[in-house]
């Protein structure tokens, strides 16, 4: 499955929030393609897009960098992070 999150393509099942176990940074993942992440208290502290390929996703920051991660038993690995679904509900 890839899934550029186009406006006109079908949802992946990864959208959403994804907090680390301390909550210091939160990563939501928007139906646009487009990702917001806080950290503490700085809100959008990083902002850009993001493409999903199957349980791969590969981010590009506004600021110019890229990043990527993947997804594995509805847990998020990324850049040596671990996040959890923000509301604890499994990926459908």
């Amino acid at each position: 499955m890839t899934s550029s999150c186009a406006p006109d393509s079908d949802p992946h099942p990864y959208i959403g929030m994804w907090v680390t176990a301390d909550g210091h940074i939160r990563q939501e993942l928007l139906p646009n393609g487009r990702y917001d992440e806080a950290r503490g208290t700085r809100t959008s502290a990083y902002t850009g897009s993001y493409q999903v390929t199957s349980t791969h996703i590969a981010y590009a920051d506004d600021s110019g960098f890229t990043a990527s991660g993947d997804f594995r038993d509805d847990v998020l690995h990324h850049a040596g992070y671990v996040f959890h679904r923000e509301d604890g509900k499994p990926t459908p």
